[in-house]
């Protein structure tokens, strides 16, 4: 195992310990989760009372104050553990650091959403895809609107993908706002009237993350429900996005784990030894770890530049998507490798590989995609 290098500080150390055996605990229940896709709420009561859903909350709130590197460590550990998991609590946590950083909120609201994070254990999340836009990373304006009366703000529309549906407390919508000429951000709660969840969620992979849609009927919020307009915030890359690729990279490492064990443990009756002694079958292994090194030091390194040097955060925005598009898709050719190594016993629902196998695929399809991070790295080679 090469993680414990990763580890630079009792701190951390604490909380990779503390998430590894949250992650030992979700394994079994994972598989059924994942079955009947169901949202993991027995997996959030343990993360919120052992503290995991403030990590980036700041210190002078409650919360951890996790940066970007450490919060990644945690994302991995946990992944091995559910990967639906993992990415449901890196939406949380994310999104309190990616707040932090952008200082898009003013200051009075984001102290009251940290305190109420860490007293209360709500959850939140974003609400940015729509049937027609796709993902906001590309640009589309939200047919989602906002209107602005004596009452309020009334609010219509409807989201996809919005993980963490079913144990949302807030959702934090973005709306087309016509008077204004440009998006904004509402901060809705959960019991709104006219807000309902369409359990419209059957995924291959990533089945527990119950991204269902969220239909907003005429939603009246308050005046003060409208938390930031698109322009407002201080512009930075989004460096809290890294805690996707650290998801797949732990699903893959708990895939080749898997392998590894199994290699050991077969023999079939025409080998006088496991497995484990074919030549073949340690080259593969070793195909793996080397993937998982380039990986993890790549991931580390680029979060590590993020938080100790502030003055070059402008410039690391096509690191961090690079980082997304070489971790992931190392991730999947882990999980393909582990899958080889093991044969036919990988696609058996009895064991894990399968899962992880459809779990990982989801990363493609998690922002930034593939060739948005390709267009970004070309035009930079061309000096555009």
């Amino acid at each position: 195992m090469v993680q414990p290098l990763f580890i630079r500080n009792e701190t951390e150390q604490f909380w990779v310990e503390k998430a590894k055996r949250l992650a030992e605990e979700f394994k079994e229940t994972a598989i059924e989760h994942d079955r009947s896709a169901t949202f993991p709420f027995d997996h959030f009561t343990r993360l919120k009372e052992e503290g995991f859903t403030k990590l980036t909350v700041m210190e002078e709130y409650g919360g951890v104050n996790f940066s970007l590197y450490p919060f990644l460590l945690v994302q991995e550990e946990i992944a091995k553990g559910d990967g639906a998991t993992a990415l449901c609590l890196g939406w949380q946590n994310g999104l309190f650091l990616q707040l932090k950083e952008t200082q898009k909120w003013e200051p009075d609201k984001f102290e009251w959403i940290s305190r109420v994070a860490v007293q209360k254990g709500i959850l939140l999340n974003s609400a940015a895809t729509e049937p027609k836009t796709g993902s906001p990373a590309r640009g589309g304006k939200p047919e989602t609107e906002a209107k602005q009366t004596n009452e309020g703000w009334v609010i219509s529309g409807r989201k996809t993908f919005t993980s963490l549906a079913p144990a949302l407390d807030y959702f934090i919508v973005t709306a087309w706002i016509e008077e204004k000429n440009t998006i904004g951000e509402f901060l809705i709660a959960k019991e709104s009237e006219g807000l309902k969840i369409e359990e419209t969620w059957d995924s291959l992979g990533m089945r527990s993350t119950r991204s269902d849609d969220l239909i907003l009927d005429h939603v009246l919020v308050s005046h003060d429900a409208m938390v930031s307009l698109k322009g407002t915030a201080k512009s930075i890359p989004q460096a809290w996005l890294l805690h996707i690729p650290a998801v797949y990279l732990g699903i893959a490492q708990a895939a080749r784990d898997y392998a590894v064990q199994f290699a050991k443990d077969y023999q079939p009756n025409s080998m006088p030894h496991p497995i484990s002694e074919v030549p073949e079958v340690r080259r593969k292994v070793a195909q793996m770890d080397l993937q998982l090194m380039n990986a993890r030091h790549f991931m580390y390194h680029v979060a590590s530049l993020w938080d100790t040097n502030g003055t070059a955060r402008l410039e690391l925005g096509p690191a961090l998507m690079a980082v997304k598009t070489a971790v992931t898709n190392a991730a999947i050719e882990v999980v393909d490798l582990a899958m080889r190594v093991v044969g036919g016993h990988s696609l058996s629902k009895s064991a894990p590989l399968e899962k992880y196998y459809r779990d990982v695929r989801a990363g493609l399809h998690n922002p930034p995609s593939d060739d948005i991070t390709y267009k970004v790295l070309g035009d930079q080679a061309f000096d555009k």
